[in-house]
């Protein structure tokens, strides 16, 4: 078990981004400024969710392990968290929200996550081709944070409209249209549905 612990620590922090992204392996957080909580530089992909569940649910698996993970429900985020957490001694979560919302602004109003050209900064359904890519290739937001318009939807804790059988996501994906992928739109679904439209992105509170 412990040696099972260790690999799947070593592939979180190796993985095979290319080589222009090299630095920017693994799990990387980023601090949000004047708030007391980081947030995922990128999408949760399918290489780190293989490493914590030891499989690959994600309709787009020949994308890659640098893919985002899709086709995961917010009850299987809950356990890949679980799993995560116990063995990187580090209590990551799904972002509230209105951590979400505020991270993707990035200290702008733009219309999108980074910026008013969306085919700068996100995969939507008029530049991806109809199907996910690998995260980082878009243009980062004004906090370093990429692919929060388009790529996979991204869960979050919320309940939708305090009902809880519908959970919230947020920033749209490969097959929205542009307005599906608006810094403030957002959608739910039911915590048990898998599509392969969704995905997730970490969050932490800082100590």
């Amino acid at each position: 078990m412990k040696l099972k612990s260790i690999l799947a620590a070593a592939v979180l922090a190796v993985s095979l981004i290319p080589a222009a992204h090299a630095a920017d392996v693994g799990i990387v957080m980023i601090p949000i400024p004047g708030m007391n909580f980081e947030m995922g530089k990128y999408e949760v992909t399918q290489g780190q969710w293989k490493a914590v569940m030891g499989n690959n649910p994600s309709s787009f698996s020949d994308c890659g392990d640098n893919c985002p993970v899709d086709s995961v429900s917010w009850n299987d985020v809950q356990v890949f968290l679980q799993k995560l957490n116990g063995t990187s001694g580090k209590q990551y979560r799904l972002p509230n929200e209105d951590e979400w919302e505020f991270a993707c602004h990035g200290g702008t109003d733009d219309e999108y996550c980074g910026g008013g050209n969306l085919n700068a900064v996100g995969w939507y359904f008029g530049n991806s081709g109809g199907k996910t890519h690998t995260v980082g290739f878009k243009k980062p937001n004004g906090y370093g944070l990429h692919d929060m318009s388009g790529n996979v939807w991204e869960w979050v804790e919320d309940c939708y409209e305090g009902i809880c059988d519908a959970r919230v996501v947020r920033g749209g994906s490969w097959y929205s249209a542009p307005p599906g992928a608006r810094a403030a739109n957002r959608s739910n679904s039911g915590p048990a549905t898998r599509d392969f439209l969704s995905g997730f992105r970490l969050a932490r509170t800082l100590p």
